[in-house]
């Protein structure tokens, strides 16, 4: 089941994203952030044990520009949809927000290419770069791939 993230969801949210921050896959977030950005997120809780096994945020970057960040899904939970159904809960906010495009910066290039993204050069996204990109490990050697998806009605 996917809804929207909640206040008692935040720890969990940053377990797992914490998890794959230490095997590199994706940046850490702190609780303050978490807490912060509570409204980017959506989550996916089992049905049968009612845990939280899966995370995705839209974060909302300029007028006509989000970024889909955060994406984790519980090792134990791969393969069954679950990464997909969240990024798709996305998509489907940004369109009803009117926003036209959405990028994500991923290693994960097969995954989101099936959702329709398509590779383009990170250094068309500045406002990302010095925001999020100076707090990672890795900057300035950055080593994922952009990926964009053009939604219905944008430019």
């Amino acid at each position: 089941m996917i809804r929207k993230a909640k206040i008692a969801d935040v720890v969990e949210i940053q377990a797992l994203l914490r998890d794959f921050a230490n095997e590199g896959k994706l940046l850490a977030r702190s609780l303050n952030e978490l807490y912060t950005c509570l409204r980017d997120s959506h989550v996916f809780v089992d049905q049968e044990t009612g845990r939280l096994v899966g995370c995705c945020s839209l974060h909302i970057v300029w007028d006509n520009l989000a970024e889909i960040r955060s994406l984790a899904v519980l090792d134990s939970h791969h393969r069954r949809g679950i990464g997909r159904k969240l990024v798709q809960a996305c998509i489907e906010e940004a369109t009803e927000l009117g926003i036209g495009k959405i990028f994500t910066l991923t290693y994960e290039i097969g995954f989101f290419e099936r959702l329709g993204f398509h590779l383009v050069d990170k250094n068309m996204f500045p406002h990302k770069v010095w925001v999020d990109c100076l707090n990672c490990p890795k900057f300035p050697n950055c080593d994922e791939s952009a990926l964009v998806l053009d939604l219905p009605g944008s430019a």
